[in-house]
C-alpha cells in the first residue's frame, strides 16, 4: 500500500467506527423501545434545574455503542480493545456535549450544530490517533466528514423512521 492509500484506509476505518458508535444507540432504541433504557444520570437534576445529561442518554446506548464499535473494529482489522475504547470515548464525548447543551439551556435532544458532532468524533480519534495511525490533517478531515455526514444523512434516516428527529 502506498502512503496515500494507507492514510485513506485509516480515515475510512475511523469513519466506520464513528458510524458504529453513534448509530448503535439509535438502533438499540429502535429495536428495544424503552426496555433497559436506564438514564446515565439516574435523573439527577443540577441547581440550574436541568438534568445532568438528560433522559435520552442511557446505559443501553452506551453499552450498545461499546459493543457494536468493538464488533466493527474486529471486522475491519482493528483490535477489540481499540474498538471498545473508541466506543466508550465517543459516548463520553456525546455525554460531554449533552452536559454542555443542558448548561446552555438547550432542550433535551435539541440541536446545537457542531456541538452535536465534534466532541463525540474528536475525543476518540484524538485519544486513539496512534493505534488508528492518524495525523492532525486526518483528524481534521474525519471530524469535518463526520459533521457533514450527520448533516446529510440524519434527515434521510428520519424520513425512513430510523431517527426520531431530522438532525
Amino acid at each position: 500500500m502506498t502512503e496515500l492509500s494507507l492514510c485513506f484506509y485509516c480515515i475510512i476505518q475511523a469513519i466506520v467506527l464513528l458510524v458504529a458508535a453513534n448509530g448503535a444507540p439509535v438502533l438499540a432504541a429502535k429495536a428495544l423501545g424503552r426496555r433497559w433504557a436506564w438514564p446515565v444520570d439516574y435523573g439527577l437534576t443540577l441547581p440550574d434545574g436541568q438534568r445532568l445529561f438528560g433522559r435520552a442518554k442511557t446505559w443501553r446506548g452506551v453499552c450498545s455503542a461499546v459493543l457494536l464499535t468493538t464488533l466493527a473494529a474486529i471486522s475491519i482489522g482493528i483490535t477489540p480493545l481499540t474498538g471498545a475504547l473508541f466506543g466508550a470515548l465517543a459516548m463520553a464525548g456525546d455525554l460531554l456535549a449533552s452536559f454542555s447543551k443542558r448548561r446552555m439551556g438547550c432542550a433535551e435532544s435539541g440541536r446545537a450544530r457542531g456541538l452535536d458532532t465534534v466532541p463525540e468524533s474528536l475525543l476518540p480519534i484524538w485519544l486513539l490517533k496512534e493505534p488508528l495511525a492518524l495525523g492532525l490533517i486526518d483528524i481534521i478531515l474525519i471530524v469535518a466528514l463526520f459533521f457533514l455526514m450527520e448533516e446529510w444523512i440524519s434527515p434521510v434516516l428520519y424520513r425512513l423512521h430510523i431517527r426520531k428527529r431530522p438532525y
